[in-house]
């Protein structure tokens, strides 16, 4: 049996690494990782190429003779950014995404699955929200409207690139991740590991909890989300979904 010739981009970074060490204990694929900035680290069996995802040229250069890109790169940092210098999580994920979505597009790809995020979701005390739920004509949290917006475009990318190519595109809306390789500094952490930063860091008794304190958060934990994605290469058939997970 040929083996299927799996990309994942943005190997060297938390949900990219999860998939990978994932993925690769099964042997009908061969895996090759994208790394840039952050050094790549030893596994058996995996491939490595460096790219700048934000260069056409370096995004054709890994893409040819690849049969499912999974596309876990962005400019990335944690919750405090979100609320300080939101910029960052926008100019550099839309042209990274637009170029990987293009090239993919433009090579006959046969499958890119994007993980977006739940960002654009408006809050809901009452049930867990679906795909359907969200409602463009409603405000997006004034925190996350331009991570949430981007997000949103860069869906509205695949169902396009899906309409007008060969290739199967599945957007998956994942919840706050946590598990291995996460980040646990203040500066750059998720809301799971600056809270476990905080517990055990702790010295006077007391913690510092951002909002009201009666907020709700849903959490992941990332090797199900790795399982989803495992899922959604083996069953998924229509040419473009979005998946809340």
């Amino acid at each position: 049996m040929k083996k299927i010739n799996i990309l994942v981009c943005g190997a060297t970074g938390f949900i990219g690494r999860n998939i990978v060490q994932y993925l690769i204990k099964d042997t009908k694929y061969n895996i090759t990782g994208v790394w840039n900035k952050r050094k790549p680290y030893n596994h058996n069996n995996l491939k490595w190429v460096k790219a700048d995802l934000t260069k056409i040229e370096d995004v054709n250069n890994i893409i040819k003779d690849i049969d499912i890109v999974i596309h876990a790169a962005a400019t990335t940092s944690g919750s405090k950014d979100i609320v300080n210098k939101p910029e960052i999580h926008v100019t550099d994920n839309v042209l990274i995404n637009s170029l990987v979505f293009r090239a993919a597009k433009e090579n006959n790809i046969k499958h890119v699955i994007f993980f977006s995020c739940t960002v654009m979701l408006q809050s809901n005390n009452t049930r867990a929200l679906t795909e359907k739920d969200f409602d463009a004509n409603k405000q997006i949290h004034s925190k996350y409207f331009g991570v949430g917006w981007t997000k949103v475009y860069s869906e509205k990318m695949c169902e396009f690139y899906s309409s007008i190519g060969k290739t199967k595109f599945t957007v998956i809306r994942h919840s706050n991740i946590y598990g291995p390789f996460d980040k646990f500094d203040l500066e750059r952490s998720h809301v799971f590991g600056a809270t476990v930063t905080k517990v055990m860091t702790n010295t006077d008794g007391k913690i510092i909890v951002w909002g009201s304190g009666e907020e709700a958060r849903d959490l992941l934990y990332v090797e199900d989300l790795a399982s989803f994605v495992s899922i959604v290469i083996a069953k998924q058939s229509e040419k473009f979904v979005i998946y809340n997970c």
